[in-house]
């Protein structure tokens, strides 16, 4: 199963990548996670907002394949707790089809980026700074592949 992170925005701090890192090396023989950084959207002082949502909507679909199956980041999705995340990886891995996370951009989805995800999730209740969800992200990801490994990381 092949899982990746689109993700909008491209110059991330120095604590930001080297977080995700740390978790990305950790996941890397269990469950390897492709980042792919995408441009963000042009956004003027007039405020072109459409523009770019639908600009890095594009850009987030282009890096989607056919058969995947796709989860959105959002503040508005669903929450899950991370044994529930858990036992829902365990069921995208017998599924066997690949995994495609979206963070988009700071004005949110185009339509058509939210009509092709199958689920939408957030992570907090809380508004998060794009950078810290990748961070967020990738060790609750590990967190979760733990726990199906049955690996003490995760206290219950």
């Amino acid at each position: 199963m092949r899982v990746a992170l689109l993700s909008v925005g491209t110059r991330m701090p120095g604590w930001v990548r080297e977080g995700y890192e740390e978790y990305s090396r950790r996941l890397q023989a269990r469950l390897p996670v492709a980042l792919v950084e995408l441009a963000p959207g042009k956004r003027t002082a007039g405020g072109d907002e459409a523009r770019a949502i639908a600009d890095e909507g594009k850009r987030l679909l282009a890096g989607i394949k056919a058969d995947d199956y796709v989860v959105a980041l959002d503040e508005r999705g669903k929450q899950r707790s991370t044994l529930e995340l858990s036992a829902w990886l365990q069921e995208r891995q017998r599924d066997g089809r690949s995994l495609t996370f979206l963070i988009g951009g700071p004005d949110g989805y185009a339509p058509e980026v939210r009509g092709r995800a199958q689920e939408t999730w957030s992570l907090s209740r809380l508004t998060l700074p794009h950078a810290l969800v990748r961070v967020l992200f990738i060790e609750q990801l590990y967190r979760a592949v733990t726990i199906l490994d049955g690996h003490p990381y995760h206290r219950e």
